[in-house]
C-alpha cells in the first residue's frame, strides 16, 4: 500500500544539512524530502503529505520531547526518526539511558500503527576524527538494534554500509552527508520500505590526491571553519539549531521539481 502522510524526525541528518537547495524551507534537500518525493508520485498515493520536524544540533531527549506529539497530531502512516548521534559526541554520556528514552519515543510512535524507520550511527572506522568514539557508537548501536526488533520498525543500518570511503559522502564540514550521501542514504531507505523508483543516481565524487603538505593545510583549515566553533559551541551550551525554525512543519505536497 502506497504512503499518504509521512514525518521525518531527527537533527541535521534529517533536516538535511550538507544538501542545499536555495528556495526550499531552511534551503536544504536533504535525505528525507528525496524520499518524500519519490513516495508522492507512487500509485494510489494521491494527496500525499510529507512533513519534517527536525532540527540541526538536537540531542535525543529534546527530539523525543518536543518532536513526538506533534508528529503523532499529523496521524503519519510512515515516520522515520534519527537520534543521538549529537548525544554519543559528548564528553559524557550514559548510553543505557538514553537507550531507554530512545525506547518510550519510539514506542509510542509505533503505538498509533504508522511504519517506523530507524537507523543507526555510522561506522567511523578506526582511523579518522571520529575513531576514539568508535566503541561507544557500537553500543548504541546496538541498543537501537533491540528497539527496532522490540518494536517490529523498519532499520537502515547504516554501521554495515561500507561500500564507499566517507570522504566521498560527507560534506567539507566531515560531520554533515553532502549530496551525493543524502541520495545514498533515500535509496537505502526506499529499499527497505520496498519502494520502486527509477531516480538517477547521482555521480560519485571524485576525491582529489592530496600531497602531505595539502592534507596538513586542508586538516588546518578544517579545524579553524569547523572543529573550532562546534567545541566553541559546546563549551558555551549552544548549538547550531538554536535560531533554526522546523524545516516543514505541517503535512504539505512535495514534487522533484520544487527548488
Amino acid at each position: 500500500m502506497p504512503f499518504h502522510r509521512y514525518v521525518a524526525l531527527g537533527d541535521s541528518f534529517t533536516e538535511g544539512v550538507g544538501d542545499p537547495a536555495p528556495g526550499r524551507p531552511n534551503g536544504l534537500r536533504g535525505w528525507a524530502d528525496r524520499v518524500a518525493e519519490v513516495l508522492a508520485t507512487q500509485p494510489g498515493a494521491e494527496g500525499f503529505g510529507y512533513a519534517n520536524l527536525a532540527i540541526r544540533g538536537r540531542k535525543l531527549e529534546p527530539i523525543i520531547a518536543d518532536q513526538i506529539e506533534p508528529a503523532i497530531a499529523l496521524a503519519p502512516d510512515l515516520v522515520s526518526i534519527h537520534a543521538g548521534a549529537n548525544d554519543v559526541l559528548r564528553p559524557r554520556v550514559d548510553l543505557d539511558a538514553l537507550a531507554a528514552t530512545y525506547d518510550d519515543g519510539v514506542s509510542r510512535l509505533a503505538g498509533t500503527g504508522a511504519r517506523v524507520v530507524l537507523f543507526t550511527i555510522f561506522d567511523p572506522g578506526s582511523s579518522g576524527i571520529y575513531a576514539a568514539l568508535r566503541g561507544r557508537m557500537a553500543i548504541f548501536n546496538e541498543h537501537v538494534r533491540e528497539i527496532s526488533d522490540r518494536h517490529g520498525t523498519t532499520l537502515v543500518d547504516m554501521w554495515r554500509m561500507r561500500d564507499g570511503d566517507h570522504a566521498e559522502v560527507f560534506d567539507t564540514d566531515r560531520m554533515h552527508l553532502n549530496a551525493y550521501g543524502h541520495q545514498y542514504i533515500a535509496f537505502a531507505v526506499l529499499e527497505a520500505l520496498g519502494v520502486a523508483h527509477d531516480v538517477a543516481q547521482l555521480p560519485r565524487p571524485t576525491l582529489p590526491s592530496l600531497s602531505r603538505r595539502e592534507r596538513l593545510e586542508s586538516n588546518a583549515a578544517w579545524t579553524r571553519d569547523f572543529l573550532g566553533p562546534w567545541i566553541h559551541r559546546r563549551l558555551t551550551g549552544r548549538s547550531s539549531g538554536d535560531s533554526v525554525s522546523v524545516k516543514r512543519p505541517t503535512l504539505a505536497p512535495i514534487t522533484p521539481s520544487e527548488s
